[in-house]
């Protein structure tokens, strides 16, 4: 059963070392937003060579891994899901990104989020209505919050802004620095293609920006004018 497998092959790729600091690193103590994650502490690029071996999993077998309490099984269902997204056809594609909504809750730390929302969720509705994004970006989860920003990195990437400056708008009072985070971040993209539409939102929205979110968003430009922007001087 290729599902024994790859929980096999995931065993066997476990480092108890790594996993002590990789649960330091994504706050899974009491209270904190990974509470309760386990890791196995496989890195990436282990976990993105097993995906790919056991890219043909059923959607039954991705979604034993994805509502796993380990952390790397549910990082690896993700990378199983964007490879058969990637090849699939138009309803296959659909599916996925169905099976990708209806099981959110198990996509539920930030690399979890940002390695999947833009490659599934951002991909399917590039031709379609957005809505969902929208209800997304109201929702008071923080990790649906999240997708609804980053799977904007896809149309980004394909200088398509409006989305991104819609829902940055929406967010842009929240409170998790995982959000203020991520805002900036998908800001400071816009600005890598477009610094002009960057900076017409920053100099509206800049003054009542968490500071986090605007220090993400003004991350390359040049001293002086990073300073000029922190200090309220545009």
């Amino acid at each position: 059963m290729a599902l024994a497998e790859i929980k096999k092959e995931i065993i066997k790729e476990s480092n108890y070392q790594q996993s002590i600091n990789l649960q330091r690193f994504f706050k899974t103590g009491k209270g904190e937003y990974g509470e309760g994650d386990i890791f196995l502490g496989i890195k990436v690029p282990i976990q993105r060579r097993i995906a790919k071996t056991f890219s043909d999993l059923s959607l039954k077998e991705v979604e034993e891994l994805l509502i796993s309490k380990i952390h790397e099984e549910r990082l690896i269902s993700l990378f199983i899901l964007i490879h058969q997204f990637e090849r699939g056809n138009e309803i296959q594609r659909e599916t996925i990104y169905n099976f990708y909504l209806k099981n959110l809750k198990h996509v539920n730390n930030w690399d979890l989020v940002d390695s999947s929302a833009h490659k599934i969720v951002g991909a399917f509705l590039f031709f379609r209505d957005r809505k969902v994004l929208y209800n997304l970006a109201k929702s008071k989860n923080l990790w649906e919050k999240r997708v609804s920003i980053i799977s904007t990195a896809f149309f980004i990437a394909r200088n398509d802004f409006a989305d991104t400056l819609k829902i940055s708008k929406i967010l842009l009072h929240d409170e998790h620095d995982l959000i203020q985070k991520a805002v900036g971040w998908m800001l400071r993209e816009v600005g890598k293609r477009d610094l002009e539409t960057e900076e017409e939102f920053l100099k509206i929205h800049y003054k009542e920006m968490p500071r986090t979110m605007l220090r993400y968003a003004i991350e390359k430009f040049p001293e002086k004018k990073r300073k000029d922007y922190l200090h309220g001087k545009i």
